[in-house]
């Protein structure tokens, strides 16, 4: 039998060592859960209210602006404000106790319905521009519609948070 040069043994075994190496480090290890989850205090409840409080009147005000920004760039906006708030909404949640989770799930759930009803507002705007609508006009229907929707929304989550003592 016939052994195999070293120029193609070597660079082969190199190969593979190198792509086992390169697996070995890209392994994710798993973490073990917390047993318990993160205290929350009533100040981080009371700050976790007021951002999503104030990106609320962030996305107010960029409905009442965005028509001025050409290019198509405040349909854009619209989007990122008001994924802005889905995410300070969400990292709210991430505040409440284990108590307020339980009294207040339906609240919370019509709270994240709320959100999703308002995010169709946006398929509605695109809808109505495929079907001929005037860009200027539907993009005005958007922006009052949104407007309208979140301060609805805001004022359902204060009276929701009074009610669950958020920050109490």
């Amino acid at each position: 039998m016939k052994s195999m040069p070293k120029k193609i043994v070597l660079p082969a075994v190199l190969g593979l060592f190198a792509s086992l190496v390169f697996l070995w480090v890209n392994v994710v290890y798993a973490q073990a859960p917390w047993p318990f989850a993160p205290p929350t205090t009533p100040m981080a409840q009371r700050n976790a209210m007021t951002l999503v409080i104030n990106q609320v009147s962030w996305f107010q005000n960029a409905t009442r602006t965005a028509s001025s920004i050409t290019g198509g760039g405040g349909y854009g906006l619209l989007m990122q404000q008001f994924q802005a708030v889905r995410d300070q909404y969400a990292g709210f949640k991430s505040t409440l106790n284990p108590q307020q989770l339980s009294l207040g799930a339906n609240q919370i759930a019509e709270l994240n319905s709320g959100l999703d009803i308002i995010a169709e507002a946006f398929t509605d705007y695109q809808a109505a521009v495929a079907n001929g609508q005037s860009n200027y006009t539907a993009f005005a229907n958007l922006n009052s519609v949104l407007y309208e929707a979140i301060g609805v929304w805001v004022r359902e989550f204060k009276q929701d948070c009074r009610q669950l003592r958020v920050g109490w």
